[in-house]
């Protein structure tokens, strides 16, 4: 290769946000690989990266896999979306209604920073290992994401708006859809987004520790029969399902706020 040939490759790479993310992947990749070859790591507990591909690739033949790829998916969306609804109802009525932010903020700020896995000891008494169990935990954390910023939506209506709005007599109604919707939509979608990679990663840990089915079902039983290659063919799968969440939010973002200045400014960029 001439020196001209790698400079422009390294150019490319430079230039290319795709490139550099590609490069760092397969940085990893090679680490992964090199690490227990060299003898950093016990291969036993942590096999070379193309041992885990091989763990991958046993599991997408078997239909247990894709049962447990199929109840991991259900569950997050089963819980995002009835944490995205409830959140957002309950953020618009607290923000169209003066009194009840002021009665209300002591308990959000009271309830919001317990860790969904506390409720762990109630799920199980409720549920047992049953899907509902999961379910509690990923409502439960994602609902707080949500809530919090629609909240902040809400709070950062115009105060001109709201009062042009109010001397026009709008319904109430006619206020959330023309003034205070488009207001809070931004951090709607930011809530939404957080909320989808917290409600994975609840869902994962619930099957894991609560034994509900799923991929975190899967990992927990490949760790107790010693599929160390299976175990982390496992993890990888979550790790491509949480891009991909965050890849899909982030598409639905742009779509939606296609009228907003900062997609507008990104998609300039």
């Amino acid at each position: 290769m001439s020196a001209t040939s790698v400079v422009g490759w390294r150019a490319s790479i430079g230039s290319s946000p795709v490139a550099r993310g590609l490069a760092g992947v397969a940085g990893l990749v090679f680490l992964l690989e090199l690490v227990p070859r060299i003898g950093v790591v016990d291969p036993r507990f942590f096999p070379p990266f193309s041992a885990m591909m091989g763990g991958l690739a046993d599991l997408v033949v078997t239909v247990e896999f894709w049962v447990a790829l199929g109840q991991t998916l259900r569950g997050w969306a089963i819980g995002l979306a009835i944490a995205c609804g409830a959140a957002i109802l309950v953020g618009l009525l607290i923000g169209t209604v003066g009194i009840a932010r002021t009665m209300t903020a002591s308990t959000i700020e009271f309830l919001r920073p317990i860790p969904s896995v506390a409720l762990i000891p109630l799920a199980v008494v409720l549920y047992g290992s049953q899907m509902q169990a999961t379910l509690i935990l990923v409502v439960y954390a994602s609902f707080w994401q949500m809530l919090v910023q629609v909240l902040y939506g809400t709070q950062d209506v115009d105060p001109v708006a709201r009062d042009t709005a109010r001397s026009f007599r709008f319904s109430a109604v006619r206020r959330i859809r023309s003034v205070l919707w488009p207001t809070a939509l931004p951090y709607v979608m930011t809530g939404f987004r957080l909320a989808a990679a917290v409600a994975l990663v609840l869902e994962v840990s619930g099957e894991l520790i609560i034994g509900s089915p799923g991929l975190g079902n899967r990992l927990a039983v490949a760790q107790s029969s010693g599929a160390v290659d299976k175990l982390y063919a496992i993890v990888i799968v979550t790790g491509i399902l949480g891009v991909t969440v965050n890849l899909g939010a982030r598409w639905i973002e742009r779509r939606t706020m296609r009228w907003h200045p900062s997609q507008r400014r990104e998609t300039a960029v």
